[in-house]
């Protein structure tokens, strides 16, 4: 492992900018997820709208802005410049993320939950995840002036 993190190693802004990227992708892909679900199978109503936001402002205020808190911590202190391209995560968060992909993934194939509720929870995760990502680069470029 020590000749994959001397090879591809990075430092701690390209962690940071990877971090941002990895959660607007995300966010993104399941963003498309939601939009598509509400086009084709939900109402946009005003009740489906307040919904979705107070789903962002959940994720958002109360999980991803700690976990944003939290990593960037950690990148930040970081003392080499030579660190595994995938360490802008710790081993826990990567364990989550799988485990929410994979669950996400078994509810849309078994068809769980019912439409109404994938459009209004996944647009409003979405967002969320976007917005932490956006967080994530904007720490990068106002807090490392390297």
């Amino acid at each position: 492992m020590k000749w994959f993190i001397r090879k591809y190693g990075v430092e701690k802004n390209t962690l940071l900018i990877t971090a941002g990227l990895v959660w607007i992708v995300a966010g993104c892909n399941i963003l498309r997820i939601g939009i598509i679900t509400w086009y084709q199978e939900s109402d946009i109503s005003l009740l489906n709208i307040i919904l979705t936001a107070c789903v962002f402002i959940f994720f958002f205020c109360f999980i991803f802005r700690n976990q944003f808190l939290k990593h960037t911590k950690r990148i930040s202190k970081k003392k080499t410049e030579n660190s595994c391209p995938f360490s802008f995560f710790d081993v826990k968060s990567w364990l989550i993320m799988c485990f929410m992909i994979g669950l996400g993934v078994v509810i849309r194939k078994f068809q769980l939950l019912p439409p109404d509720f994938i459009a209004v929870f996944y647009t409003g995760l979405s967002l969320a995840l976007i917005f932490t990502g956006i967080l994530f680069i904007r720490y990068r470029w106002t807090n490392n002036k390297n």
